[in-house]
């Protein structure tokens, strides 16, 4: 049996018929142990709920609807057993509410529940009203409106209905809290039960089953983008929701947990889903009547095109009607608006041990902190989402200058390179009341300016030293909530991820049949890394990753983060290039025991080749010292974020660990794909590959004789 609670081990299949979605659990544990049950004279939520005569409705429901297809156990009877739940309790007005809604869309006969002249019907909206309102927390926790996320953020486990609930606080009433638009009552909250807590929720909790391209063909502010995307043909890529594939060889027992990690002692648990994701930053229509100077109703493709055209973006693009031919220049203008990843607004830029900045009590940035993505389509765009203490916002392709003493914003940044601003919420997201919950596999933002990867953007680019955590690599890790865990993962083998070898999970990743691929969060740990997660990988592994495209030709350095100090690493030789099937080697292997000063082995310590010294007052031998390094192949670490807990002073660019190494220096082209595999060379299959993060750099940046590249 896997290694997971119910929480972990569920699926669900989409049967829903209209409306409603019916959503099927299928665990290790069909039927509640009853002998579990709680003895105490307190209450559980069940016995609370059974005992209010205004939730009675929902009672009635907890009694009907069954865990799953395959179970005799009902909602209730899991609600009467021991565990952590969060349970939103519509009253019965809210009930009586959400079926005269349903009178109205004509979806059932009368505003009761003899208005269903289906079966089907009817034990759809039941399963919509309880499987949303229900959030089973597991060993892990339940929560009170002080748990809550910040305003705008996604509570970080899933309800019954595999979806995540947003929270809003109210803008006239700061008591006021609202899940997915539903308003939990001022009097009725944080009601103790033995087994978890009740919030009363004025409104039925009720997320749209639209994917994110329905969602967008419905919105009243995105008609002209809309029409874009059904040309194109990316509605189909839209569409997409999960794996079904992956999901079944899971059900079935043909992708398993990985077993105990040889070094922290933990079982890597693979993921039950994997889920497709996406993020629309979508302008609204009065952007397009603006520019091109019709109404809405009578703008057409072509329109676009021409304005397009005549303002000299995307001048390599085909300029014909075949919108669906990656090549086109609508194909690409439209590719470019759309991540292939889920992104909540909390994590469009990530904050963690950034100088300054603790997770725990920060509430502003400190310094800025950028996140770069690969756009949909092909050949591959860059998009820059960004984020300082003077920017008042995320940004889109934000380009400020920024001190090299202590990397604040010099001055706003004007024209083009201001950026766009990402407002937040969906489109929803207009009064107190609305439902800002998005799709099912997406959100999609409103941007007051065009979006484009001009000439412009892609110098601009060119100019930075773009840092990519791994994990932001891999979409995956977004869209099925792996990439940002709330919880230290040594409370829990559950928050030690693992990925299979006999299926290919990542489409930016390949890992070999012998390989032991483990993802650890890493938050809360004292550890040296970027964003504080990292991957950790044993076997006889072998691992090849596809990298994002530069912005423009011209040559670049690849840097791979390392963390050495441990004998426990290993080594590996590098291979980079355009076949992935047939890429040559560079340089001498990456021994990831190397650290500044000293090489720790089995066999004992060394002296290290890297020539490591801390900065002192001296600037001009600091830049000896870094030469030194670079000869070597090494740089130290960035000046940007702590190297341990978040929080503290001690800089990675300070510390004597954490190394870049520099693999590749290369000419690159924006148009080319290229990969970067990695194959141990040591026989013991316990020693560690380890993967942080990976720096792009122009030689226009890192051999700049006027300006040299910043230590941030």
């Amino acid at each position: 049996m896997k290694q997971f609670s119910i929480l972990k081990s569920r699926r669900w299949s989409s049967m829903f018929f209209g409306l409603a979605l019916l959503t099927l659990v299928v665990s290790c544990q069909e039927d509640i142990d009853t002998s579990n049950r709680y003895t105490f004279t307190d209450e559980t939520i069940s016995s609370y709920i059974a005992k209010q005569p205004e939730y009675s409705e929902y009672y009635t429901l907890l009694q009907q609807v069954k865990i799953s297809e395959r179970s005799k156990s009902s909602l209730q009877q899991l609600l009467s057993a021991r565990g952590n739940y969060t349970c939103f309790v519509p009253n019965n007005k809210a009930i009586d509410l959400y079926l005269d809604t349903l009178y109205k869309q004509n979806i059932i006969t009368e505003p009761t529940w003899n208005g269903f002249t289906t079966e089907r019907v009817l034990d759809s909206i039941r399963q919509v009203i309880v499987y949303n309102s229900i959030i089973d927390g597991g060993d892990v926790l339940y929560y009170e409106i002080s748990d809550f996320p910040n305003n705008n953020e996604e509570i970080n486990i899933a309800n019954m209905n595999d979806r995540l609930l947003k929270v809003r606080y109210g803008t006239y009433n700061q008591d006021s809290v609202f899940i997915n638009g539903c308003c939990i009552s001022l009097q009725n909250r944080d009601i103790k039960a033995i087994n978890g807590r009740i919030h009363e929720v004025e409104k039925v909790i009720a997320p749209s089953n639209q994917n994110i391209s329905e969602l967008l063909a419905l919105g009243e502010n995105y008609k002209v983008l809309s029409k874009m995307v059904k040309a194109t043909g990316y509605t189909e890529a839209l569409s997409m929701v999960r794996d079904e594939v992956y999901e079944s060889k899971y059900d079935n027992e043909e992708i398993v947990d990985l077993p105990v990690h040889s070094s922290f002692g933990q079982v890597g648990t693979v993921p039950d889903t994997r889920k497709y994701g996406f993020t629309i930053f979508a302008e609204t229509d009065d952007v397009y009547e603006r520019l091109i100077g019709k109404s809405v109703e009578d703008i057409t493709i072509e329109d676009i095109k021409s304005y397009l055209i005549s303002q000299g973006y995307y001048k390599d693009a085909d300029q014909g009607d075949d919108y669906k031919d990656p090549k086109n220049i609508i194909n690409q203008f439209v590719g470019y608006h759309i991540l292939p990843a889920r992104i909540s607004y909390d994590q469009l830029v990530i904050h963690y041990n950034e100088k300054g900045y603790n997770y725990k009590s920060s509430t502003s940035p400190t310094i800025p902190v950028a996140e770069y993505y690969q756009t949909l389509g092909q050949p591959g765009k860059l998009l820059k989402i960004y984020e300082s203490a003077q920017s008042n916002g995320i940004y889109l392709n934000r380009f400020p200058e920024l001190s090299n003493l202590d990397y604040q914003e010099v001055a706003p940044p004007i024209g083009d390179n201001e950026g766009i601003l990402i407002q937040t919420g969906s489109e929803q997201n207009t009064t107190e009341s609305d439902d800002d919950e998005g799709a099912t596999n997406g959100i999609i933002y409103p941007i007051g300016e065009l979006l484009v990867y001009s000439d412009h953007t892609r110098t601009e680019l060119q100019k930075q030293r773009i840092r990519y955590d791994v994990a932001a690599l891999l979409p995956e890790l977004m869209n099925n909530k792996l990439r940002r865990l709330t919880e230290n993962y040594t409370k829990g083998a559950s928050n030690c991820r693992a990925f299979p070898s006999n299926y290919q999970y990542f489409d930016a990743m390949e890992i070999s049949k012998e390989t032991q691929c483990y993802y650890l969060p890493g938050l809360a740990c004292n550890w040296l890394d970027y964003q504080g997660d990292e991957f950790n990988i044993i076997g006889k592994y072998e691992v090849i990753l596809r990298l994002p495209p530069v912005p423009v030709s011209g040559t670049y350095e690849l840097r791979f983060g390392v963390q050495t100090n441990s004998n426990v690493r290993g080594m590996c030789q590098v291979y980079w290039g355009e076949d992935k099937n047939n890429l040559p080697a560079v340089g001498i292997p990456l021994d990831l025991r190397m650290g500044g000063t000293q090489r720790k082995t089995s066999a004992g310590t060394f002296t290290s080749i890297v020539g490591w010294e801390a900065d002192i007052e001296d600037e001009s031998y600091n830049s000896e010292v870094e030469k030194r390094m670079r000869n070597n192949g090494f740089m130290k670490g960035p000046e940007h974020y702590i190297a341990g807990l978040p929080g503290g002073t001690l800089t990675s660019r300070d510390d004597v660990n954490p190394l870049r190494r520099i693999m590749v220096r290369e000419t690159m082209d924006p148009d080319q794909v290229y990969y970067i595999r990695f194959k141990s060379v040591l026989d013991d299959v316990n020693k560690e590959f380890y993967m942080d993060y990976i720096e792009f750099c122009a030689k226009e940046v890192y051999d700049n004789p006027e300006t040299p590249e910043d230590i941030w």
